[in-house]
C-alpha cells in the first residue's frame, strides 16, 4: 500500500475517534454544568481537546453554550468538530477509490450535518444535548458502516491502529486531568458525582456498576480505565488492539521496520499489562500516565517515519 494512502486511512480514523471522544465529553459536561449548584468550569475539557490554558478558557466566561459553539462549530478553533471532520473528509477524498461508497456517503453526511447553519442555531437556542446526540449517532453510523462494508486488508488495519492510538491517548489525558484536579481539591476524592461523570464521558459507567459493588472509589476507576481488558476504552484494551492490527502489516518487504515497531508496541503493552493499581500509585500516577502518553506519541511518530515517510 502506498504510504500516502496508508497515512490517509490512519488520520481519517484518528479524526473520527477524536470527534467521538470530544462529543461524549461535551455532552456529559454540559449535563453536569446544568446540574451543579457550585461554580462550574470547562477548563479541563478545553485543555484536553483544544489545548487551551485556564486563561484562554476564561475568555469564554465558562458559558456553556459559548464553549459548545467554540468546540463544535468554531471555525477559528482548529480542534473544533467542524474542522476535525473537514480534515477527516479530506483524507477520505484522497483515498476514495479505496473505501466503499457507503462509507464515503456516511462521512459526507456527517460533514454536511456539522456544516449545516441550523446546527449552530440549535446549539444556541435549543437543548444542546439533543444536538450532540445527533452528531454522536453520526459517529456510530460511521463505525457501523466501516465494520460491515470495509475490506479486511491493510487499509482497515491502518484505520484501527489510528482509532485505538487516539482512544488510548484520550483515556490517558482524561485520567491525568481528572486526577490532577484532586490535588487542588481533595474533596473530589469522595465525590460520587465526579467519578460518575468521568465514567459517563468514557462510556464506562454501566460496566463499572456491574464490576464494582462497593460504590465509586478512585482506585477502582483507575483500574477500569487503565487495566480492564473488557473495557473498550481502557488503555490496555486499546494498546492490545494496536498490537493486533499492527501484526497484520507484517510482510517480507518491511521486516526491519516491522520488527522495530513491534518491539516498541510490545514494550508498552507489557509495561501496562504488568502494572497494578498499587504499583502505579507507588510510581506516581502522573508520572506513569506521562510516560504512557510519551510512548503512545512515540508509536505515532514511528508510524510516520517507517510507514508514512513518503506521504
Amino acid at each position: 500500500m502506498l504510504s500516502r494512502v496508508a497515512a490517509s486511512f490512519y488520520w481519517l480514523s484518528r479524526y473520527i475517534e477524536r470527534s467521538d471522544g470530544m462529543l461524549r465529553m461535551l455532552k456529559i459536561n454540559y449535563a453536569s454544568s446544568q446540574d451543579t449548584v457550585q461554580e462550574f468550569t470547562w477548563e479541563p475539557v478545553m485543555r484536553i481537546f483544544a489545548g487551551l490554558n485556564a486563561g484562554e478558557a476564561e475568555k469564554l466566561d465558562n458559558d456553556s453554550r459559548s464553549v459548545l459553539k467554540y468546540m463544535v462549530t468554531g471555525k477559528n478553533n482548529p480542534n473544533s468538530i467542524l474542522n476535525i471532520i473537514t480534515l477527516a473528509r479530506e483524507n477520505a477524498r484522497g483515498v476514495q477509490e479505496h473505501i466503499t461508497k457507503d462509507l464515503w456517503q456516511c462521512l459526507n453526511e456527517y460533514y454536511h450535518t456539522v456544516k449545516d447553519p441550523r446546527l449552530e442555531r440549535a446549539l444556541h437556542r435549543e437543548d444542546p444535548i439533543g444536538v450532540l446526540d445527533v452528531l454522536i449517532k453520526q459517529v456510530m453510523l460511521y463505525y457501523g458502516t466501516v465494520e460491515i462494508t470495509m475490506e479486511r486488508g491493510e487499509g482497515r488495519a491502518f484505520m484501527n491502529i489510528g482509532k485505538y492510538l487516539e482512544r488510548a491517548i484520550q483515556s490517558v489525558d482524561i485520567l491525568d486531568t481528572k486526577f490532577s484536579s484532586i490535588s487542588d481539591n481533595p474533596d473530589l476524592l469522595t465525590d460520587t458525582t465526579y467519578w460518575k461523570h468521568l465514567l459517563l464521558s468514557l462510556g464506562g459507567y454501566e460496566l463499572y456498576l456491574k464490576t464494582y459493588r462497593e460504590g465509586f472509589e478512585a482506585e477502582n476507576v483507575l483500574e477500569q480505565v487503565v487495566l480492564n481488558n473488557d473495557f473498550p476504552r481502557s488503555v490496555i484494551y486499546s494498546v492490545n488492539n494496536i498490537q493486533r492490527y499492527f501484526d497484520r502489516l507484517k510482510n517480507d518487504s518491511n521486516a526491519d521496520d516491522y520488527r522495530e515497531m513491534s518491539f516498541q508496541i510490545g514494550r508498552l503493552q507489557s509495561r501496562i499489562k504488568y502494572s497494578s493499581v498499587k504499583s502505579i500509585k507507588q510510581e506516581g500516577l502522573h508520572l506513569f500516565l506521562t510516560q504512557i502518553r510519551s510512548e503512545l506519541y512515540g508509536i505515532g511518530n514511528s508510524l510516520n517515519q517507517h510507514y508514512f515517510a513518503n506521504s
